[in-house]
């Protein structure tokens, strides 16, 4: 068990039957009144974000998330095929676990599978992945005013904004968690 007031950015939770996660905390003490805790958390499952306060003594269970290493194989209609990198055992996951983070992940890529107490409810691809772009319009000369960008066709299909710069055949390092071009590799 967690009381609310043991709360920390980071901390999993159970609530309704549901599993939760902070994503921001505050614990404020009045002038007048009690002092109560103040959060922001989201659920795990949908990825929806709430804000509330709670009674400090307030008590929840603890959710323990396992994170497990898994190279992804390849896709077959709506299912992802997963290689268990330890007893190398293959899982196929549907899209709506996979959600968006696949369109940055190649054939063999290592990501983490989230589950809770035996089910998987998340892939979480690496943080920075180096992927190549397939197809860009080449930069025009002249046009760099302010901070101009172009669209970019990547390896895995996924389009994103990138620098004038950037030409068909480069590697580009990409930040998974907001698809934005990092730097070139």
């Amino acid at each position: 068990m967690i009381s609310a007031g043991d709360f920390r950015n980071g901390t999993t939770f159970e609530m309704d039957g549901d599993v939760f996660q902070i994503v921001e905390f505050q614990h404020v003490k009045p002038g007048k009144g009690s002092a109560f805790v103040r959060a922001k958390y989201k659920n795990v499952r949908t990825g929806s974000t709430v804000e509330h306060s709670f009674n400090p003594s307030e008590k929840f269970e603890e959710a323990r998330l396992e994170r497990h290493d898994m190279s992804y194989i390849y896709q077959d209609g709506d299912l992802y095929y997963f290689m268990d990198l330890e007893t190398y055992e293959q899982t196929p996951f549907s899209k709506d676990v996979v959600g968006e983070a696949m369109r940055f992940v190649k054939e063999n890529d290592t990501c983490k599978v989230v589950s809770y107490k035996g089910k998987v409810f998340e892939v979480e691809p690496a943080t920075f992945v180096t992927l190549e772009v397939t197809d860009t319009e080449p930069g025009v000369r002249g046009d760099t005013a302010t901070n101009v960008s172009k669209n970019a066709t990547l390896e895995t299909g996924a389009t994103i904004k990138v620098p004038l710069f950037v030409n068909n055949g480069d590697l580009i390092r990409v930040d998974t968690r907001s698809g934005e071009y990092v730097d070139r590799a």
